[in-house]
Parts: C-alpha cells; structure tokens; sequence
C-alpha cells in the first residue's frame, strides 16, 4: 500500500510574508525518501477555527497530516487549541511536558513563567514528538503530527517522526532535458502520457533570457516502467529536433 501525507503551516507571519515557509520543501524531500506521497499543503493564519477546519479536511484524506508553526509561548500560538478542537479534546498542560520544561529551565538558572508553561499544553491523550534542538516538544493525536515552525527545530522532530512511520516504495524519477518550449511538445507529451498510465510525467519550462527549453521528468515506483516511458520521451526530443534542424 501506498501511504499518503499533506501538510498544514500555521502563521500569519507566512501569509504576510514576512517569514518565507523553509519547512515545506524539507518535508517534501524526507517523503520522498520514505516512499510517502505527499498529497496536499495548505497554509493558514492564526485563527484557531480555520485551523481546525483545514486540520479536519487533511486528516480525513490522508494517512498523515503534519503541522508545522503555532506552538510556542505566545498568544498567538493556538496550535494545540485547534488541534483539540477538532479532535474534540480538552487541552491541558501534558506532564511529562511540564516535567520536561522545568527541569530545562532550572537547569538554566530561567524562570519557568506562564509563557513557557504554554509549551507543555497539548489536547489530552496526545503522545509527544521529541525536539533534540530546543526541549519544547512537539505531539502526536491521531495521524496529525504537532511540530514546531522553527525550521532547524522542525527538522529535528521530522527526522524522530519519520523513522517510526512505516516506509513505502521510493518513487523513482528521470529527468530528460529538452531544448524547445512547451508549447511545441504539448500534443506528443500527452500521447506519450496516455500510453503509459502508471508512470507520471511533468514538464517544467525554463528561460534563460534568450530562448525557452524544458525539462521533462518521469516518475514511477516500477523501474521498467520508467524506463519505457523515459525512452520514449527522449525519442519524442530527439525527433522534434531533428525535424526543427
């Protein structure tokens, strides 16, 4: 079976841009080595019934749905609010959290204020996400991952959530470089498209100032399958350019 995954980044900081989402494309790669199809991202404010509602809609279609952004000592952190209402949960300091962030605190000579305290809230019944940069753990309820949006911090918990999931079939790919634009390929591609069904083949146009090109990609977790399309991609280029020459 394949397993499927989508993403939900919280915070208006990203809708404003004023911080650019780094999370994203790194939560792209580590599927992709694990063989996960990411399906779907969506990004939202901090506004805890649209990210309720956008948490309800993912969690529904895939089998994982990771957040990133909104759980840190702020008001407007509302993360976990949301998270528990969707799930229809009551959110409380979680203690092994609490425990967690004391001791860190203590150990640094910091008070533990009620903004810290923040960080140890989770709905109840969550399980935690270990954070190997800076304490503050992320949860797990159901299939939604909980993660911070500090990307070095992100990253860590990524890395402890992904090695626990199951691993599906890596999807394999081949790029073929083209030296036309696409309006020139269209037709061909998607006779090439149509004949091989279990493979997907995406075109990505390029200018570099002085004239257009594309590079075609083919995707498939069946290596044969690749291969047959990918040759018949390069035969379709090769014929273009022989008859444009």
């Amino acid at each position: 079976m394949i397993e499927t995954a989508s993403m939900l980044a919280i915070g208006d900081e990203l809708l404003s841009g004023r911080t650019k989402d780094k999370n994203i494309g790194h939560l792209a790669d580590v599927l992709t080595l694990a063989g996960i199809d990411l399906k779907e991202v969506r990004i939202v404010g901090d506004e805890p019934d649209g990210i309720a509602e956008a948490i309800n809609a993912l969690r529904a279609r895939t089998d994982y749905l990771f957040t990133s952004g909104g759980i840190g000592p702020t008001h407007d952190d509302m993360t976990a609010d949301a998270v528990g209402q969707a799930f229809g949960l009551d959110v409380g300091f979680h203690p092994q959290a609490f425990a967690l962030l004391d001791a860190h605190y203590r150990k640094r000579e910091m008070p533990f204020t009620p903004a810290r305290q923040r960080m140890a809230r989770t709905p109840v019944g969550a399980s935690l996400i270990d954070n190997s940069v800076s304490v503050a753990p992320g949860f797990r309820v159901g299939n939604v991952f909980v993660m911070a949006g500090v990307p070095a911090v992100f990253r860590a918990m990524l890395e402890s959530v992904v090695a626990a999931l199951p691993q599906g079939q890596r999807i394999l790919s081949a790029a073929i470089p083209c030296p036309v634009g696409e309006g020139d390929i269209g037709g061909p591609l998607a006779e090439i498209q149509a004949r091989h069904k279990d493979v997907v083949i995406g075109s990505y146009p390029k200018f570099d100032g002085a004239g257009y090109s594309t590079e075609l990609v083919v995707r498939s977790r069946d290596a044969d399958a690749l291969e047959r399309a990918r040759a018949d991609v390069a035969q379709m280029v090769e014929t273009i350019v022989r008859e444009r020459s």
